[in-house]
């Protein structure tokens, strides 16, 4: 009975010490699975260079961390690495099963692995896992459970103990290690001597050593809790959670600053203790570590604490002026309104009210102890947290209440109240206006208490934002998708007596994502373009000339002015401050920004609330956030620049690890055009803060544009000389020198100054060789143009000739149509006078004896001498030639017997008339046309079976042709 009662004692005890008390705060931190940085589960060692880098001894080697990317190395036979220790001249000396060695850079700053197994005697080489290194003097000691190694010079010594080793490592200035059976022994000139014989060190083995005063150690030990060394006398230090250290194991630890210590058990996380051993807070799987199994604990040069985990990474920004309030760890809500209030903390969350104690004599709140509770009676939404004459009221979903202790009591019920604001600033307020979820509520202070005078009539909407404006009577409100409200109240506060909605036709930007807030003693409204203030000459809203040079179109959600005068904000979900303490770039103000919390602040619900400079509390989406911005503001150190890795991308090699300075100028073949740079900060709290800046001197203009980006390719470089710099900055403006890397890219063998002067006598001979070519080919053009130029000169003759014939035959039948046309004319003419002639003879002979006789034979006489006449024959004939050039030249020249009737009959024969046709013309009849053609055959001495026609038409042609 007495031993069950003692175990649940106990099991209490450690309940209340891990889960009741802590720090009000917890610092954010950031787990780092194993798929993240590619190794095994088991981190058994941490350590850290002068550049900043992490290096982790893993169960599948060792790993390395720069604040961006992890890297793996590999020990033979992929040994897993128990102990890691940087040492001088950047070695990085690791002891793993059956291995001991150091990691050390090449000229190209790889880490290359070297072996130091090689200098043990056969006999020595069989030591299983090497547990700790301690670097001593000059001197490197590596120990595993059977011997211990010391390296110095290039030579190793082995130290053998009695029975085994259980511990080695630095306490002070002195190097300790415990034996099983004998106690602490202490190095001194290459022995091992008695330092200490305790019999707590027959039951437990030592696991860490470190400094507690000038004169005094801090031991940890496995099983038996905590001790203090001083001399060769060793004394128990009790503390808060000695039950847990007593029953759990302590497997490792670590000084967190002068007052602090860091230790990390196999099932309970890691416990920060003060010097007076009182627990300060408890880090477990609860807070968000991956597992409570911690196998290693380290505090970086920046004061963050890693913790190598049994199956992880974790970092925990101690040091951090950003933590973060679980008033409820279990359930994690959401956390809406704070309030410092009777030395208590209020926190109002989605689930409800809670309430811890706080030492108000801490200057920083989150490192105050805390046990939450919560307050009875608020259970479910809680709005808004405000003090009113002494009082603290709840704006809830269910109305409002008022904090009575740890209990909250009811003072109206029904529609849900939004947030409070006293009419005047004179304590006590008399009035005091609550918005609601339907409209305007009215509070009357009255001896002490405050009473609820009820709904005020006249506008039914949600108001959640108010702003008592400098008029008394007049009050402000906004509706997000409305529109801001103008009311007017009486003098005392009992009734509405008028309201106007204020759009965007009144000069608002848009009817929605209007907000209303009293800053800097001003009623001004943030809308989705800035900020905004109402001018009562113009009677709308207009930009505001105070603000809106600071925010200019901003889309600000949220405004809260501090103690101080400074403007904190919220957009979109983005928190900054506007602090007119701090002047910058030649303005009486700077802003800052906090990127750590983008997306972590409260959308929709904005609250900040700032009780001084080193407490400023903002609703989050998960609890509270707490910022000590004095802390956060005095970050002046710049952060570190690293630059990790240099690649070639065609062959994905390495040319540069990182690990040793860049001394060497780096000649690359022109193969090796393409790099890929790889660069980081290891401020590893300040990750979400940081941006680089980059340029390659000798291909870039101008150093780029500053970004989060933490790698850059260059592809295609031409030969030349380059230098590739890359610089940090933080959100407070502090900027890191620029890291360079020096390097060429060489000519290729084509494109080198020899082959130039080759290229310059093959292109020399190429140009003569073409020349000549040239030539050549010039007088074969030449004289094929002479030839076809002769023959266009022929075609061209041709189509002149050809042109020629076309015009002449154009002509020909031109003639032959007017030759023809007066052929028929004359023709015609003919028939009409033999006509005319016979009229007139027969009118003759018919009147002998009248008078018109002698007039009728005149007229016969006329039309014979007009019959005649060779007038018409000589134009014929004109034409008759014209169209069978010459014909009758060539007639007589060939019968010049021919008379001129001859020739006439064998124009009209060549034309083809017939003989009546012909005697008309001649004015014969036809018999006198036979006989002439008969006797017209004999002078042309044809043969009876020629054709006359034919003949002469013949003989046309040939003169044509002639």
């Amino acid at each position: 009975m007495k031993k069950t009662a003692t175990i649940i004692v106990s099991l209490l005890l450690q309940y209340f010490c891990t889960q009741g008390q802590g720090q009000t705060a917890l610092p954010q931190i950031t787990n780092y699975h194993s798929y993240e940085y590619g190794a095994g589960v088991q981190n058994s060692a941490i350590d850290q260079d002068n550049k900043g880098l992490l290096y982790f001894g893993n169960s599948e080697g060792l790993l390395t961390f720069d604040g961006k990317f992890w890297r793996r190395y590999l020990l033979p036979q992929q040994s897993i690495v128990r102990s890691v220790k940087v040492g001088a001249a950047g070695k990085i000396y690791i002891g793993g099963q059956d291995q001991m060695g150091y990691f050390a850079a090449d000229g190209q700053g790889r880490l290359q692995y070297h072996s130091l197994t090689q200098l043990l005697a056969a006999a020595d080489k069989n030591f299983s896992d090497i547990w700790n290194i301690a670097l001593y003097n000059d001197e490197v000691f590596f120990q595993s459970k059977n011997k211990i190694f010391q390296y110095k010079d290039g030579a190793i010594k082995t130290y053998l103990p009695e029975k085994k080793w259980a511990y080695m490592g630095r306490g002070g200035n002195l190097l300790y290690a415990q034996e099983h059976g004998k106690g602490l022994v202490v190095y001194d000139n290459g022995a091992w001597k008695p330092a200490c014989e305790h019999p707590v060190f027959a039951e437990t083995s030592v696991t860490g050593m470190m400094e507690y005063n000038k004169d005094t150690l801090l031991v940890t030990t496995l099983k038996k809790g905590l001790f203090l060394l001083y001399g060769n006398t060793l004394i128990p230090k009790q503390t808060g959670i000695d039950n847990i250290l007593t029953k759990d194991r302590l497997y490792c630890s670590a000084k967190v600053n002068e007052n602090w210590y860091a230790l990390g058990t196999n099932s309970a996380g890691i416990f920060i203790v003060d010097k007076n051993g009182k627990l300060v807070q408890n880090y477990s799987y609860r807070e968000g570590l991956q597992k409570n199994n911690v196998r290693s604990l380290l505090l970086d040069r920046n004061k963050n604490l890693w913790a190598g985990l049994d199956d992880g990474i974790d970092q925990l920004a101690i040091n951090s002026p950003i933590k973060y309030i679980y008033p409820d760890k279990t359930k994690q809500v959401t956390g809406y309104a704070t309030r410092i209030f009777d030395n208590k903390l209020y926190v109002g969350t989605s689930n409800g009210l809670y309430v811890s104690p706080v030492d108000l004599s801490e200057q920083d709140l989150s490192h105050s102890r805390s046990s939450f509770t919560e307050v009875s009676n608020t259970s479910g939404q809680v709005w808004n947290l405000e003090e009113v004459n002494d009082r603290l009221l709840i704006g809830h979903e269910d109305g409002c209440l008022v904090v009575n202790g740890n209990a909250a009591v009811r003072l109206y019920g029904g529609a849900g109240s939004w947030l409070f604001r006293p009419t005047t600033q004179v304590f006590p307020a008399a009035h005091i206006l609550v918005g609601t979820y339907t409209g305007l509520r009215h509070f009357k202070a009255e001896g002490g208490a405050i009473a609820d005078l009820g709904q005020l009539d006249g506008i039914n909407e949600s108001l959640r934002f108010l702003a008592l404006d400098n008029t008394p009577g007049l009050v402000w409100a906004a509706h997000p998708n409305r529109g801001i409200y103008r009311i007017g109240v009486s003098a005392d506060y009992t009734r509405i007596t008028g309201s106007r909605l204020f759009t965007e036709k009144d000069g608002l930007p848009s009817n929605n994502g209007n907000y209303i807030y009293r800053v800097k003693n001003r009623m001004v409204a943030t809308t989705q373009a800035g900020v905004f203030e109402f001018n009562p000459a113009s009677n709308r809203f207009e930009p505001s000339k105070t603000l809106s040079p600071i925010f200019k179109n901003l889309s600000i959600q949220y405004l809260h002015e501090d103690r101080e005068g400074n403007i904190w904000f919220i957009t979109n979900k983005k928190v900054g401050v506007v602090d007119f303490h701090k002047p910058s770039e030649g303005k009486n103000h700077g802003i800052v920004y906090f990127p750590e919390l983008n997306g972590m602040a409260l959308g929709g619900y904005e609250s900040i609330y700032s009780w001084n400079g080193e407490n400023i509390f903002i609703a989050g989406n998960k609890g509270i956030i707490h910022v000590n911005y004095k802390k956060y503001g005095q970050q002046h150190n710049p952060p570190e620049v690293y630059l990790g890795q240099v690649k070639a991308t065609e062959e994905d090699s390495v040319l540069f690890g990182g690990y040793a300075a860049n001394d060497d100028h780096l000649r690359l073949s022109s193969s090796l055009n393409s790099l890929h740079f790889e660069y980081s900060s290891t401020r590893f709290d300040q990750q979400r803060n940081i941006e680089f800046s980059y340029q390659l001197e000798g291909f870039d203009r101008a150093w780029s544009g500053w970004s989060a980006k933490s790698e850059k390719d260059y592809t295609n470089l031409p030969p030349g000389e380059y230098t590739f710099a890359v610089k940090a900055r933080n959100n407070l403006g502090n900027e890191s020198p620029a890291v360079q890397y020096r390097f060429a890219v060489m000519r290729a063998w084509y494109n080198s100054y020899w082959t130039y002067g080759l290229y310059v006598c093959l292109l020399g001979a190429l140009v003569w060789l073409a020349m000549r070519w040239q030539r050549q080919k010039h007088r074969k053009e030449q004289t094929h143009l002479n030839y076809l130029h002769q023959l266009e000169l022929d075609r061209n003759e041709k189509e002149i000739i050809k042109l020629r014939n076309e015009k002449l035959e154009t002509d020909i039948g031109f003639k032959d149509r007017e030759l023809l046309t007066m052929t028929i004319n004359l023709v015609q003419r003919g028939e009409v006078l033999t006509k005319i002639r016979e009229i007139i003879s027969s009118l003759i002979k018919k009147d002998t004896e009248g008078e018109s006789t002698p007039a009728f034979r005149n007229l016969l006489k006329l039309i014979r001498e007009v019959e005649k006449s060779n007038e018409d024959w000589d134009q014929f004939a004109i034409h008759f030639n014209n169209v069978n050039f010459d014909f009758f030249d060539h007639l007589k020249q060939a019968y010049p017997d021919l008379t001129p009737n001859d020739l006439k009959l064998c124009a009209y024969l060549r034309m083809n008339l017939s003989s009546k046709e012909i005697a008309q013309l001649l004015n014969i009849t036809l018999k006198a046309v036979e006989i002439a053609r008969y006797r017209l055959r004999k002078k042309l001495q044809l043969s009876p079976d020629t054709n006359l026609t034919d003949f002469l038409t013949q003989l046309g042609k040939q003169a044509i042709n002639n």
